[in-house]
């Protein structure tokens, strides 16, 4: 599945995650995918949590970021893809606008 900034997604039920020195590591408990990430996906998942709308995570991580919008956006669908692949996040239904 194609994503875009105008998809929302939403943490997997049976996910956890723990924060370690900036970085976050993730875990689905139902098979077992463990996931590690560094300060900057760390950020992007705390957004995730906050509200799960793309755009927003986006928008904020391109004000905290001295990044090109064109990298940034490549960046984010690229790891928030990965996430869903492994079953540590999903698009929300109806989570498109």
């Amino acid at each position: 599945m194609a994503l875009s900034l105008r998809d929302t997604l939403q943490i997997a039920p049976d996910v956890v995650s723990r924060e370690l020195d900036g970085e976050i590591v993730v875990l689905n408990l139902e098979n077992g995918t463990y996931f590690g990430l560094d300060a900057v996906g760390a950020r992007v998942w705390q957004l995730l949590q906050e509200d799960g709308a793309l755009q927003k995570v986006f928008d904020a991580m391109h004000t905290e970021f001295d990044v090109a919008a064109d990298t940034l956006e490549q960046d984010l669908l690229s790891l928030v893809g990965e996430l869903c692949e492994r079953g540590l996040s999903r698009v929300r239904p109806n989570g498109r606008e």
